[in-house]
């Protein structure tokens, strides 16, 4: 691998771990805790991940259950998850909420595909631009005589095979996320 793109490969990894991070919040059919990764939670006067304020599990891969470790934030963590509108419902039983995933049509399920899809593009947009930075630095060490121009073509098509590979990468979680969405 060339030092062009060794220079950059850590850019392209952090797209490709981005892009599993971002779409593992979208809703499935069976209850997933990572829904709640984004959501911010005010306690102690400061804004707190709800996984920092209790435990989440989930039971009969429908529902989410939260027990807050203080009983004093219960109604915080009800009104931030409120407020993210996750389209799940809520129920504040107390001593924990409990998210019930309601089943997802097909309807709901084509949406959220849509969803990845968009997120799919957001990343391979990415992708291109840092393809593109990388393709001007060799362009421009060619012109400035540091490469040859055999080595120039060598790199760019180098660099067309990785980002090949990234793209395939990408495609790859996007089916397997899909084909979760899509399941009954």
């Amino acid at each position: 691998m060339n030092t062009y793109l060794q220079n950059k490969e850590e850019d392209f990894q952090n797209i490709i771990d981005f892009f599993k991070k971002d779409i593992s919040s979208l809703r499935t059919g069976r209850a997933n805790i990572s829904v709640l990764d984004n959501i911010q939670v005010e306690a102690y006067e400061t804004l707190n991940p709800v996984n920092a304020l209790g435990n989440i599990s989930t039971s009969e891969g429908k529902d989410i259950v939260i027990i807050p470790w203080d009983k004093g934030v219960l109604k915080n963590i009800e009104k931030a998850i409120l407020e993210a509108d996750l389209g799940l419902g809520v129920v504040n039983e107390g001593d924990k909420i409990r998210l019930s995933a309601p089943s997802m049509t097909e309807e709901n399920r084509k949406e959220v595909v849509k969803k990845l899809n968009e997120r799919l593009e957001k990343a391979r947009v990415s992708l291109r631009q840092i393809r593109d930075d990388v393709k001007d630095s060799i362009v421009k060490a060619e012109e400035q005589k540091e490469i040859s121009e055999d080595e120039k073509f060598r790199f760019i098509k180098e660099l067309d095979d990785y980002i090949a590979k990234k793209n395939e990468e990408l495609k790859e979680l996007r089916d397997n996320k899909e084909k979760d969405i899509m399941e009954f």
